[in-house]
């Protein structure tokens, strides 16, 4: 399959459909609990629907509606799951304030992360494979070493208010969090050797109510965020024309640099509206031209961002449409 695009959320099904013709070619059910958040594996052999308290491996290739594998541990709702870019392992976040990897072969916990009481609500792999961030309702971002198997950075851009989601630009270079207050936060990450720097570069009032998904671009040039105000937005994350970056010029001061891409970058470029109710989870094609995203409205859309069109609708859910995975990477 070239291209692997699926659904899930309240109504324990998991949804295959065919990206163009908008036609569902299987249904998974998921009995023991709705399913929070789906991942492709790099390979696409793999789907990771995350529950309640466990994460259910699939063959995306079989007929099968049994999972290959079940990776169980969690003792609370599972917020956030990915894979390591040649899918050895998977980083998972939960309500049980713990962020685990998980050896896929044998489904067995080869590390566990404590964010303490606080529920976790997200995490992502860092493109080096050595990272881990993740987030948690009581305000907190951290950054985990995989080596040293420990916490490198704490950030807390605004105390007491829940961070709901993280993403990390496919170049390593960018670190961005949305907050339930509406606000986005964003750090250039810099690495020298091996170790990570976090400069802040920016925040910015992305919704005025809850921003659930925050999702940057495959080509780095934009930034989604998704919120309980029933809109999805598409973000500018291009410097200002002719601003000097950290990669582009050597001689330039990097603050100065940073200071350019907080004056001009993150512009509102267009809001997806049309959906009914909060929009959970979004999902860019790999060329960046078109976003799904995932709404309590039952309904997944396929967006052409060049034209801020619907031009797909995937109905078949019964309840809230809460996750979405795409994986339409060339093989070659």
């Amino acid at each position: 399959m070239s291209v692997i695009l699926c659904t899930a959320g309240y109504d324990h099904t998991i949804r295959f459909w065919e990206a163009l013709s908008g036609i569902c070619q299987r249904t998974i059910p998921h009995i023991e609990s709705q399913v929070n958040r789906l991942c492709i594996s790099p390979d696409k052999r793999y789907l990771a629907a995350a529950g309640r308290h466990s994460v259910k491996l699939y063959d995306i290739n079989s007929t099968n509606p049994n999972p290959v594998l079940t990776f169980e541990g969690h003792t609370g709702n599972i917020t956030g799951v990915g894979f390591h870019v040649e899918g050895k392992w998977m980083a998972t976040s939960s309500e049980d304030g713990t962020v685990k990897i998980w050896d896929v072969r044998t489904g067995s916990v080869q590390r566990n992360y404590s964010h303490g009481t606080t529920a976790v609500n997200d995490v992502v792999i860092h493109p080096n494979q050595g990272e881990i961030i993740s987030c948690d309702r009581t305000g907190n971002v951290r950054v985990w070493d995989l080596g040293e198997s420990k916490c490198t950075h704490q950030l807390i851009p605004d105390e007491g208010v829940s961070m709901t989601t993280v993403t990390v630009a496919t170049d390593g270079t960018l670190l961005c969090a949305g907050s339930n207050s509406g606000m986005v936060y964003v750090w250039r990450m810099i690495q020298d050797r091996d170790m990570t720097s976090l400069i802040p570069v920016t925040k910015f009032s992305a919704h005025l109510q809850y921003v659930t998904r925050v999702l940057l671009s495959p080509d780095g040039l934009h930034l989604a965020t998704c919120s309980s105000d029933h809109t999805a937005k598409i973000w500018s994350v291009d410097p200002r024309p002719g601003a000097s970056t950290p990669q582009q010029s050597k001689g330039d001061d990097p603050l100065l640099s940073l200071a350019n891409m907080a004056n001009s970058a993150f512009n509102l470029e267009t809001t997806l509206t049309g959906h009914q109710r909060w929009v959970w989870d979004c999902a860019f094609s790999a060329d960046s031209a078109y976003l799904v995203t995932a709404c309590s409205d039952h309904f997944a859309r396929l967006w052409e961002l060049g034209t801020n069109n619907v031009i797909r609708q995937y109905n078949g859910h019964h309840r809230g449409c809460v996750c979405v995975a795409l994986n339409d990477y060339s093989n070659c």
